[in-house]
């Protein structure tokens, strides 16, 4: 059932994802719901078969004791038999909680401790073992289910159970007590909690943020009806399941679009299953849109030299009216024409190699995007848009309308959604997408929301004269210099992260006189840029200790302090120092969040050495880390770290300089 734009129509009965489901059983029975590839073929599972394993994995679950309330925790890759879980789950008045497949055991024994988890459902024998590591820890941990059994065999610790052995006796309980699931459907409400996600961490542990079914149906709605989405849609589904964007995505929007999620063969297929796919639905944070484009100019370099100067001409002529052709905007007949040939032998091609032939909407989130990376795309008519939201808002806060695309800006208040700003700049948001509490923390949720109903975001940010809203950084994070300069460290590292040899950076400069950085090198990227040039080196930290490095890594420095130099509130801010980091910046290590985002206290504190040296005018620092392995076992690396200077601008020479 659909409207005159081809988007499901869903009546108020339908407040819950189970009833959603069963809906679209019922509605498109033989549409294709999710498809999954395995050994290097694409299974396809219809709706009506979606909804036969959900019933066959809840009535298994009952079957096992769980209970309205309970807590299921749900880990690994995107499959869909964890996607089924998290509806069975719900099917029964069950609350999913989602861990990141990569954290360590005990990252993972700190959220099945507070979420007091008695169930869960994971995908092999990795998670297994994580899970048997830390029952000594998480006693009330009853039942692990895993989806993969191989390498299992001899395991016989009696609280797993496979997840086909679950199905069986939940088929057997489904015949035998016809009612009894569609019973536990109608008691759910669309107040109950849907789902448990957790929050980041950047400053401090996790938060369980409780969100409703109301809550994720109302940002699903409200994201289809701007986008135009209807239930032809094919998404590839890679992100973590733990990660609200995908909640969102390939859960919540695909429940109530009746739209396609594809779950690729694994982390290593992406980009191969992504061409097979051609999804015309694509969400990833703006790590991914970097990572592909390293790829891409990677290649170029490679390339002879007649492709590469036809990339450089044609990727001149896509920077100048790309985004303009895009946005149905006046362009000259010349450049439409140069575009057009620039479609056919660079742009077209291009698209293909990274799977984006057929997207219609692409969106990125969870950090800002640089507006050079953001052009990139958009000019080779990637319909790339920004949105912004949080865990908290069910990642739907503001959204870009077509033809009103700003590289510098998140759109504007996304349908049902209202922002305004605090005195102190910082963004503050009302909409039936908010959090309902956080899990067992009265005192936060207290303190998130205000008086008026706000949820207080902890961004900064303004509105320019169009309504769109831009953001700035991290309320906390934002500072200024010792001579009053605004410095937004976030705005100025994700300058530097355009540049495809710069992997990670973390800027410094509240208080100070002057802002410097630690930079992380990408290691394929400039190990591809040292072979081509004939030098030797024996891992990332001999390669990052090069003087020639550092030139590479100085000149792509110098490159953003010529672009904040023309910045009127931001060319204060240039970077006087650096250094280039003899590590990665690694989750394992307690440096990043499981979504990459740099924890800058942590940072502080652990290289604290290594700042002061870059604020004294030191040249050379030693410096001694401690990381670990993936296996567990601790290790050591030392090395005496370059501190490079670096040149700024005078804001009227910085065009010149550029």
């Amino acid at each position: 059932m659909s409207d005159r734009n081809g988007q499901a129509e869903h009546p108020a009965a339908l407040d819950t994802f189970p009833r959603l489901l069963m809906n679209h059983a019922t509605v498109r029975p033989n549409r294709p719901a999710m498809r999954e590839k395995e050994f290097g073929i694409w299974q396809t599972y219809t709706w009506a078969e979606v909804a036969r394993n959900v019933r066959a994995i809840a009535c298994g679950l009952a079957e096992l004791g769980f209970k309205r309330g309970d807590r299921l925790a749900i880990i690994g890759d995107n499959r869909p038999r964890l996607y089924w879980s998290v509806a069975a789950c719900q099917c029964l008045g069950g609350i999913p909680v989602m861990l990141y497949q990569d954290a360590v055991a005990p990252e993972m024994a700190y959220v099945l401790q507070d979420a007091e988890i008695r169930f869960a459902v994971v995908e092999d024998q990795e998670q297994v073992d994580k899970m048997l590591e830390i029952h000594p820890e998480v006693p009330f941990l009853e039942h692990v289910i895993y989806d993969d059994p191989r390498g299992l065999r001899h395991y016989s610790q009696p609280m797993l159970k496979g997840l086909d052995e679950l199905q069986e006796m939940g088929s057997i309980h489904d015949r035998n007590h016809t009612d009894f699931l569609d019973g536990e459907i109608d008691k759910g409400a669309t107040d109950d909690i849907s789902v448990m996600l957790y929050t980041s961490g950047t400053t401090g542990k996790p938060k369980g943020v409780c969100q409703t079914h109301a809550a994720f149906i109302a940002a699903a709605t409200g994201g289809m009806g701007f986008d135009k989405l209807s239930d032809q849609e094919d998404i590839l589904s890679y992100l973590p399941m733990a990660w609200v964007g995908d909640h969102l995505f390939s859960f919540a929007q695909a429940m109530v679009a009746g739209f396609t999620i594809n779950c690729p063969e694994s982390g290593d297929t992406v980009m191969t299953d992504l061409r097979e796919i051609g999804p015309t639905y694509y969400f990833a944070p703006p790590r991914v849109f970097e990572n592909l484009l390293t790829q891409v100019m990677i290649r170029m370099e490679d390339a002879s030299v007649i492709k590469r100067r036809l990339f450089a001409h044609f990727m001149d002529v896509a920077r100048r009216c790309g985004a303009d052709i895009l946005d149905g905007k006046p362009v000259s007949a010349g450049d439409r024409l140069q575009y057009a040939l620039g479609n056919l032998l660079i742009y077209g091609p291009l698209k293909n190699v990274l799977g984006m032939s057929r997207i219609r909407v692409a969106y990125t989130a969870g950090a800002a995007i640089g507006p050079d990376l953001f052009r990139f795309y958009r000019s080779i008519g990637v319909n790339l848009k920004q949105l912004y939201g949080q865990t908290e808002t069910c990642a739907y806060v503001c959204l870009q309308p077509d033809g009103q695309i700003k590289l510098d800006s998140v759109g504007k208040p996304a349908p049902f959604v209202d922002v305004k700003l605090a005195d102190n700049g910082e963004i503050l948001v009302k909409g039936p997408m908010l959090l309902k509490a956080y899990y067992k923390r009265p005192d936060a949720t207290a303190e998130s929301i205000n008086a008026e109903g706000y949820f207080m975001t902890g961004d900064a940010g303004y509105f320019d004269e169009d309504g769109h809203l831009k953001i700035i950084d991290r309320a906390k994070d934002v500072g200024k210099l010792a001579d009053g300069s605004m410095f937004a460290p976030n705005y100025i590292e994700n300058k530097l992260k355009f540049f495809q040899h710069v992997k990670e950076a973390v800027t410094f400069g509240s208080g100070r006189d002057c802002v410097t950085a630690f930079i992380n090198i990408d290691l394929e990227a400039v190990g591809n840029w040292a072979e081509r040039r004939g030098l030797a080196y024996s891992g990332y930290t001999d390669l990052a200790s090069q003087g020639v490095v550092y030139e590479l890594i100085r000149d792509c420095v110098e490159k953003v302090n010529a672009d904040l130099a023309n910045d009127a509130q931001m060319s204060g801010s240039q970077i006087r120092r650096f250094l280039i980091l003899h590590k990665e910046l690694d989750a394992d290590d307690g440096e990043l969040t499981r979504t990459r985002k740099v924890r800058r206290n942590f940072i502080a504190e652990r290289y604290a050495v290594l700042i002061d040296a870059l604020f004294e005018g030191k040249q050379t620092q030693h410096i001694e880390t401690v990381v670990k392995y993936e296996d567990g076992r601790e290790g050591r690396i030392s090395a005496d770290l370059r501190i490079e200077e670096v040149k700024t601008f005078a804001p009227q020479a910085a065009k010149l300089a550029a």
